[in-house]
């Protein structure tokens, strides 16, 4: 399975492939002539949901777009703001954070009021919020009652073995294996609140490996969820491989085809589009048949910097001097340049 980047991420101007859905991402809803208010004021373009982010491309360029994953949002409102398409309105605004970054995203949506844009958006990020054990590794959780697990929706227990070492200390902890169809739950038998679940999307490899200890499965987790490398006993060896083979193979069945735990049923689009339309929104190719200059770099981010400067650039340096000006001005955020801000007036 490729890296799961799609919910963890917030990119811009991204390839058409990575667009498209990667495998158990479904498109939720999709909102025709919206606004990216912020970052491209005048310029219509397609809103898209899905489970795992938000999805925004210029219809006249789709070259242009962002993508926007659940995991980086902070807040979802909304907030009066001028559009060059509906003038002085009220706008749909995402906050989020990013590799130490904050950016704000505004949108409008130009033929529908913005409430069911906002609908939409709160409810499926609330959706993802609110399941976050089926893709996150969850380290000492209440995930345990009275010995028996707490099943997510939708979850099925596949199989719970017993006699099961934690070989994360020297003595080694005795407890309870429970296999899922979504993740591996260990817990110790003497202190429900010991456990740990891996959902099958955070599994890098499962081995079975000579050890100290004996021989033991090993469970190497992506670095995404801390790169941990868990170790489990199991007597007999016989029992041992045969756990580990069955977990292998909900594995690899789950890769094929994931499922992240975002349930949300969509009402009556409002989009306007059938249900075969709606499902190529994401998958049509897209040629555009332009020369691009790469000769000048542009950083398309900088437009959405929620208070319009990088984390490192919060302290504003020493004045310095401007020959095209003669005089000591205030250094220039990261992008802009003399020339672009007089373009502006």
């Amino acid at each position: 399975m490729d890296v799961l980047w799609e919910d963890r991420d917030i990119r811009f101007d991204i390839s058409i492939r990575q667009m498209h859905m990667r495998p158990g991402e479904q498109l939720i809803e999709t909102f025709n002539s919206v606004e990216d208010t912020k970052g491209n004021n005048g310029d219509r373009g397609k809103l898209s949901v899905t489970n795992l982010r938000v999805i925004w491309h210029s219809q006249s360029m789709p070259r242009v777009n962002l993508s926007i994953g659940f995991s980086c949002i902070q807040n979802v409102t909304t907030k009066k703001t001028n559009s060059k398409l509906r003038g002085h309105i009220e706008a749909l605004c995402i906050s989020t954070k990013c590799n130490n970054n904050r950016f704000e995203f505004i949108f409008t949506n130009e033929v529908a009021e913005t409430a069911g844009l906002f609908v939409t958006v709160m409810a499926v990020y609330k959706a993802y919020d609110s399941s976050k054990l089926y893709r996150d590794l969850k380290l000492r959780g209440a995930i345990i009652q009275n010995k028996q697990l707490k099943l997510l929706p939708q979850e099925q227990v596949y199989n719970k073995i017993s006699g099961v070492w934690n070989l994360s200390s020297d003595q080694g902890n005795l407890g309870t294996f429970i296999v899922t169809n979504v993740r591996v739950v260990w817990h110790a038998n003497m202190n429900e609140s010991f456990n740990v679940s891996i959902p099958y999307l955070q599994i890098q490899s499962i081995k079975v490996r000579d050890s100290k200890f004996g021989f033991a499965m090993v469970i190497e987790s992506t670095w995404q969820s801390g790169g941990y490398v868990l170790g489990f006993r199991i007597d007999p060896v016989e029992k041992l491989q045969e756990a580990a083979k069955e977990i292998q193979s909900l594995h690899r069945v789950f890769s094929a085809s994931p499922f992240y735990g975002v349930q949300y049923e969509r009402a009556e689009s409002n989009s306007g589009l059938s249900s075969s339309e709606t499902s190529q929104i994401l998958t049509e190719p897209v040629t555009e048949d332009l020369d691009i200059d790469t000769s000048v770099k542009s950083d398309a981010c900088v437009a959405y910097f929620a208070d319009g400067m990088t984390e490192q650039d919060k302290t504003p340096g020493d004045p310095v001097f401007s020959p095209e000006l003669g005089l000591a001005i205030e250094p220039l955020k990261p992008g802009y340049t003399l020339e672009s801000l007089w373009n502006i007036l």
